[in-house]
């Protein structure tokens, strides 16, 4: 994490933009070294180490999630190859687990940051809408049929009955995601070496 001089000032920049402290943030770096086998980055297949993702239904949709530019902040689209240690802080902050001194706007951002990770996954083509086809894919998987019925409810009570469903846009999810619980959904167990995160 840098010279031996330079690291407080550097945990204390990276504590700033991730939210995590400085014990979370050593915590993860160990991980992260264990992840990458002390190298400088990560790719795709040091997470085929994870036990927990292994029997994972959407283990691919996850680990994607972790190199999709969207999610790492960057204003270009598209896949990185690999990723460093900012890079995955950067994602695991998704992750958080709510903090009890948050106010409302402070919750209302949390919770949206959370919802747009959530909604980059099943947004596999980049195009700003989750369409039917996406939904299923990680939902029920690629190899599910395509039906004219769309299977959440919720959605329906978001467009209203009348709308035509042509794709579900990050407003529309948000209203889908009202009074569920996402915050403590999306969580990293910190003190468990053997997990990166889960999604429920």
């Amino acid at each position: 994490m840098g010279s031996a001089h330079s690291v407080p000032a550097e945990m204390r920049e990276l504590a700033d933009r991730t939210g995590f402290t400085s014990e979370q943030i050593e915590h993860l770096h160990r991980r992260f070294k264990q992840l990458s086998r002390d190298q400088l980055t990560i790719r795709k297949e040091n997470f085929d180490s994870i036990p927990d993702l292994e029997f994972n239904p959407i283990r691919g949709k996850i680990v994607h999630a972790f190199f999709d530019k969207r999610n790492l902040r960057q204003e270009s689209d598209g896949l990185a190859d690999e990723i460093n240690f900012e890079d995955f802080l950067t994602i695991m902050s998704y992750f958080r687990p709510i903090e009890m001194n948050m106010d409302e706007e402070q919750l209302d951002r949390f919770r949206k940051e959370k919802l747009k990770f959530l909604f980059h996954m099943y947004d596999s083509d980049h195009d700003g809408k989750i369409t039917l086809q996406e939904y299923r894919n990680v939902t029920y998987g690629p190899s599910c049929p395509v039906t004219t019925e769309f299977p959440a409810p919720a959605l329906t009570r978001c467009l209203g009955p009348d709308q035509v469903y042509e794709g579900i846009t990050f407003d529309d999810f948000l209203k889908m995601w009202q009074g569920i619980d996402i915050e403590t959904k999306m969580h990293v167990r910190f003190l468990n070496m053997e997990t990166i995160a889960h999604c429920y």
